[in-house]
């Protein structure tokens, strides 16, 4: 008698997913943790604002419940650790409720870091400090683990050449690998001039020229920027830079770059032929050009007038 032939088969749902994800099923459970049993995600880089967008997530949290349950991890003391969902508990703190729906998943720090950094790329707005520290973080992760390629949806847990990491980020996030460096950069500053960066008052390339200044001249430079109610384009702060290399961005050095004035500041000439504009000294501000043109002719006509009279 023949022995019984292994078909292999598996059940439908197998053949449309990876071993990873069959993995994760089997390591995560779905349960209502009490609040005050998880902890928030160290450094998390993504701000809870008690905003309008919170007002409304608590009202719907209130009549609908937690739709998407959030995922936590278990810590060595037995509580939890909150991976993915920081808003939601927050929203359901403030609605009173006492326990929240949990995926409760098998996940080490690193794994802990990808899945907290991209269950958050999704939102609608990010400001560019939440990148800057999400990116980072990601970017540690995935080196420590020499990033492994199933991290990005292969099924195949190959290991990633040194010095991918960051071309796996790009492609990951869909940022390029030039504007990731920059955001990573700014978790160099200071906190009160990346504060002016979330709020667009400087622009993230000269932000991250300002970002190799030592702490002192930022400092400096954050102070000039209020009292003087102006910021820094890119060529200023380009010179900045160059001057702290050399060791001699003083005070006195910022203060001077920051009264040069702007090429956006400069009010073009009011006379496109070039004739006239010789004519009219440079001492003359832009905005009185036409007011000075006008004297000039006034003159030459009396003078004229005169002269005929004669």
């Amino acid at each position: 008698m023949k022995g019984k032939i292994d078909l292999a088969l598996h059940p439908v749902d197998d053949l449309f997913t990876t071993e990873d994800l069959r993995q994760e099923k089997r390591h995560e459970l779905l349960m209502d943790i009490p609040i005050s049993m998880i902890s928030d995600f160290p450094d998390h880089p993504y701000k809870v604002l008690d905003d309008d967008s919170m007002a409304e997530l608590v009202e719907s949290i209130k009549i609908r419940g937690v739709i998407q349950p959030v995922i936590v991890r278990v810590k060595d003391d037995g509580n939890y650790e909150m991976v993915s969902g920081h808003r939601r508990k927050h929203a359901c703190e403030l609605a009173g409720l006492e326990t929240i729906p949990c995926r409760v998943q098998d996940l080490s720090r690193d794994e802990a870091v990808i899945s907290m950094v991209d269950s958050n790329l999704q939102r609608e707005t990010i400001l560019p400090s939440e990148k800057a520290k999400a990116y980072k973080m990601r970017l540690e992760s995935m080196k420590r683990q020499g990033q492994r390629s199933d991290l990005t949806s292969s099924p195949v847990a190959t290991k990633l050449q040194t010095g991918r990491a960051d071309d796996e980020l790009a492609e990951i996030v869909g940022e390029g690998k030039d504007n990731i460096r920059r955001y990573i950069r700014l978790n160099e500053l200071v906190p009160s001039l990346l504060d002016m960066v979330d709020e667009k008052k400087i622009a993230l390339r000269p932000a991250v020229e300002i970002s190799y200044l030592t702490k002192e001249e930022q400092n400096v430079l954050s102070d000039c920027i209020e009292y003087n109610d102006a910021t820094p384009s890119h060529a200023q702060t380009i010179k900045m830079r160059k001057f702290s290399e050399e060791g001699r961005l003083t005070g006195a050095v910022i203060e001077s770059i920051m009264e040069e004035e702007k090429p956006n500041q400069r009010i073009p000439s009011q006379f496109k032929d070039e004739r006239i504009r010789k004519l009219i000294p440079q001492s003359i501000p832009r905005e009185r050009e036409s007011d000075y043109v006008v004297q000039a002719l006034e003159f030459y006509n009396r003078h004229r007038d005169r002269g005929q009279e004669r």
